[in-house]
This record gives structure tokens, C-alpha cells and sequence, in this order.
């Protein structure tokens, strides 16, 4: 296991007025794993946005998005099955400017695809964030992933984060064409583990954090080594792992 060999920073506001934020990205299948585990992986995160993948879409799906909500201290921002699967969850740290759900055209014989998206701001500062979990097939993922930053460019904001499942790894044209127009925030500052898929004896990156160029990566990867998260709740808790990336998002007007 990779440990972390420097504390990834805390979200904090800085004395310039800049925000330190953590944005986590997690597909959680759906709820259909170990709830507490995931929960106490969320919790020992601490981040102030969360970008859900695989969120329940059928039978009570708001019901579950909001226990999993308060089990983690969080709020819903936006999304769930009005997104197909991507939700956006909060700490009270953020205030909601905006939100939209965004469903992707259909692609015969697969998965509905969707994207959830809002426009927080955090100490001031106004933030884009979307969560996505693109395509199983080589095409259509370049056409989402082409998607995701018209959306960023439609949103109008000064800053932006974008985290989700590209189901791509970063050699991949999907995931090339996001790392082309967005900082891979691990590439930037690794920390933490590198591979999330499948979580047990992870061999692929293919969930990953992207954020704009005026953002300043502090650190990003699997949280291993982190306090409060164990391997045995990291498998437990669903079939990926997750990705953490401490920002420092520049002072608002």
C-alpha cells in the first residue's frame, strides 16, 4: 500500500482570502456494498465537495441519497437518478449558487448517461463543480468527455472542478482529451495511491479529479495512509476507490 508521505492539507481559508478545499470523487455502486464502511472513508476525508458516481437511481433513490448524506455530515447539492447516477454532495462550507442536472443522449444498448453540476462558492469564491461517469465504449466516451467541457464552459465561472469515472485509463483518448484542457490534478502533486480499479488489487487509474487552471494543486490519489481510513473499509465499501485532492482556489472579487 502507498502511504502518504506528507499530511494533505486541511480545508482552511487563507489569510489572502483564498479557500483550501477538498473535493473527493467516489463511485459507490449504487449503495449496494458496506454503507458504514463507505461512510467512515467519506467522514475521514473530510471534503467539502463530494463527487458521487453510481448514486442509486431507482426504488426511494432520494431516501438513500439522503442517508448517505447525513451518515457522512454532508448535504445534496444536486443530482442522483435526475442524473443517472452522478450526485454532488457538500459541507455546510459551500453555498449553492446553482445547480442543473444534465442527462447525455442515449447511446443504443447502453446506460443512460448524465452529468450533476453546481456553482458554489466557498469563502467567497465561486466554483463550477461536476461529477460524471462516462461510457463503456471507446466512441462515446470521447464524445462525453467533449461534453463535460462544453458543460465547464457553459457554467461561466472563474474556477472549476470536474471528478468523476472516466471507465478510461489515462493513455486513453477520453481521458487525454479532460487532461488536455484540465490539470490532472495527481499528475500535478501525487499523494496518496495511484490505482483505483477494482479496489482490492487495484491495476487501472481510471477515477480522477480535474480542476482549472487557475487552481493550485496541494495534492491528489487514493487516500491510503490516511487517518481514519483502513484498507479493510477501502474494500469493503464498494468496487472502486476513491480520489482526494486538496485545491487552493484563489480569493473571489
Amino acid at each position: 500500500m502507498v502511504t502518504t508521505e506528507t499530511p494533505l492539507p486541511d480545508s482552511r481559508t487563507e489569510p489572502d482570502g483564498s479557500a483550501v478545499i477538498r473535493v473527493l470523487s467516489y463511485n459507490v455502486r449504487s449503495l449496494r456494498d458496506d454503507t458504514e464502511a463507505l461512510a467512515r472513508v467519506i467522514r475521514a476525508c473530510a471534503p467539502d465537495l463530494v463527487c458521487v458516481q453510481e448514486a442509486p437511481r431507482f426504488f426511494r433513490w432520494r431516501k438513500a441519497a439522503a442517508r448517505l448524506a447525513a451518515m457522512t455530515d454532508l448535504v445534496i447539492l444536486s443530482g442522483g437518478a435526475t442524473a443517472a447516477g452522478p450526485l454532488l454532495l457538500c459541507s455546510l462550507r459551500a453555498t449553492v449558487e446553482s445547480t442543473e442536472d444534465i442527462l447525455l443522449p442515449l447511446t443504443p444498448g447502453q446506460h443512460r448517461r448524465g452529468l450533476a453540476t453546481a456553482v458554489v462558492r466557498v469563502a467567497g469564491t465561486r466554483i463550477g463543480v461536476l461529477s460524471c461517469h462516462l461510457g463503456l465504449q471507446r466512441e462515446e466516451r470521447r464524445a462525453q468527455a467533449e461534453m463535460v467541457l462544453d458543460r465547464v464552459d457553459a457554467m461561466d465561472v472563474p474556477h472549476a472542478v470536474v471528478a468523476g469515472d472516466l471507465n478510461d485509463v489515462p493513455e486513453g483518448s477520453a481521458f487525454r482529451r479532460l487532461a488536455g484542457r484540465l490539470q490532472d490534478c495527481r499528475t500535478v502533486r501525487p499523494w496518496g495511491g495511484e490505482l483505483t480499479f477494482p479496489p482490492g488489487a487495484p491495476r487501472k487509474r481510471i477515477d480522477a479529479v480535474f480542476a482549472t487552471d487557475g487552481i493550485e494543486v496541494l495534492g491528489c490519489g487514493v487516500p491510503e495512509g490516511l487517518p481514519g481510513v483502513t484498507g479493510a473499509d477501502l474494500r469493503a465499501a464498494t468496487d472502486h476507490l476513491p480520489v482526494l485532492a486538496a485545491l487552493r482556489v484563489p480569493a473571489g472579487d
